[in-house]
C-alpha cells in the first residue's frame, strides 16, 4: 500500500469546532426545525451534492460527503445551516465516513481505491492511501475501532486497516469462513461497526450480516430473528447492543437486539419517516438519528436536490 503524504501525528480539537466554523463556505437553504426544540430534523445540502456518508462527533456539527467530487460539507445541528469544508475535485469521491476524537476525518474514496484524511477543522488534505490496484474496486464505509480504521471493500472480501493518528502500514484483511462475495454491481459488503464486545467487526454484506474476527478475517453469519435478512443494508449504528440498519431503498430502518457475542440478532422494531427517500448511512447525535438521503432513484444531475433529516431513536 502506498501513501501520497505524510502521515500526521495525533492531536487534540478542544475548541476545533468553533475554528472549523470559520473556514465552512457557501451556506445553502432553510432548515425545518423541531417543534419546541429549535434544533432542524431536516436541513438541505447543495444540489448535486450526491451524497451518501455522514458521521457526527462529540460536537453537533455534520460532515457530509459527495459522491460527486469528494468534497465534504459540514453542517452545525442546532441551526441547518453549513457549507462547504474540503473542496472537491474531478475524480474523486467521499463515500463513507467517520470522525475520531483527535479532529481527523477518515474517507472512503469509492472507485478511486482509497482511504484519505481530512482536518476536520481546516479541511486540509492530510493523508492519502491506495488501499487497493484492483481495476474496478469501491471502498464503501469505515469504522473506527482500535489503532486502525477499518474499511469495506464492496467489490471484493478484504477488509482494509488504516493506522489512525500514527504512522504506520496499513494491514489487509482478507475475509473467510462463512463469508459469501456477492457478484460485482450488487449491494454487497457496505456499513460495518464493532461488535459489542469488541473483539470483532459486525459487516453488512448482500442482506446479512456478518461478524469478523480481527485476528483472522473469519466472517460468521449473524442469525437473524423476526427478519430472513436486511435487504439493502447500507450504514450501520451501533448503541450497546442495539443495531440500527439502514435499508435503503426500502427507506426504512430497522433495529435489532444483539446478543454479548453478535452471533444472533432479533428484530425489535423499524423506523419509517415519509420524508426518507432512499437514505444510505446515519449517525447519532444525541436522541437522535440522522441520515442523508441519497435519491437513487431520482435522477442524480447537478439539478437535483439533496437533503439530511432527523428521526428519534
Amino acid at each position: 500500500m502506498t501513501r501520497n503524504h505524510p502521515q500526521p501525528s495525533r492531536r487534540t480539537v478542544l475548541g476545533g469546532a468553533v475554528a472549523a466554523l470559520a473556514v465552512v463556505t457557501g451556506a445553502t437553504g432553510t432548515a425545518q426545525a423541531a417543534p419546541g426544540t429549535g434544533w432542524p430534523t431536516e436541513f438541505p445540502l447543495p444540489d448535486g451534492w450526491l451524497p451518501e456518508g455522514i458521521t457526527i462527533g462529540s460536537r453537533p456539527y455534520a460532515y457530509m460527503g459527495s459522491r460527486a467530487d469528494g468534497a465534504i460539507y459540514r453542517t452545525d445541528l442546532r441551526s441547518g445551516q453549513g457549507g462547504v469544508l474540503h473542496e472537491g475535485a474531478a475524480g474523486l469521491a467521499s463515500i463513507g465516513l467517520k470522525l475520531d476524537r483527535d479532529g481527523l476525518l477518515y474517507v472512503a474514496g469509492g472507485a478511486g481505491g482509497t482511504a484519505r484524511i481530512v482536518d476536520a477543522r481546516t479541511g486540509a488534505l492530510l493523508t492519502t492511501y491506495q488501499l487497493t490496484r484492483d481495476a474496478a474496486p469501491f471502498i464503501n464505509d469505515v469504522v473506527l475501532h482500535g489503532d486502525r480504521a477499518w474499511f469495506t471493500d464492496s467489490r471484493a472480501a478484504i477488509l482494509h486497516g488504516v493506522p489512525r493518528g500514527r504512522r504506520g502500514e496499513v494491514r489487509t484483511l482478507p475475509l473467510t469462513g462463512e463469508w459469501v462475495q456477492a457478484p460485482a454491481g450488487t449491494n454487497s459488503a457496505n456499513g460495518l461497526v464493532a461488535s459489542p464486545d469488541g473483539h470483532a467487526l459486525i459487516v453488512v454484506n448482500a442482506g446479512q450480516l456478518y461478524t469478523v474476527d480481527l485476528g483472522s478475517g473469519h466472517a460468521t453469519k449473524v442469525t437473524l430473528k423476526g427478519a430472513a435478512d436486511v435487504a439493502g443494508g447500507d450504514g450501520l449504528v451501533r448503541l450497546g447492543r442495539t443495531l440500527y440498519v439502514v435499508q435503503n431503498r426500502l427507506n426504512k430502518i430497522t433495529v435489532w437486539d444483539l446478543d454479548r457475542k453478535a452471533t444472533a440478532a432479533t428484530l425489535t422494531r423499524t423506523i419509517t419517516d415519509p420524508r426518507f427517500d432512499v437514505p444510505t448511512t446515519a449517525a447519532r447525535y444525541g436522541d437522535r438519528l440522522y441520515l442523508v438521503n441519497a435519491r437513487f432513484t431520482s435522477p442524480q444531475v447537478p439539478e437535483t436536490t439533496f437533503n439530511a433529516v432527523a428521526v428519534p431513536l
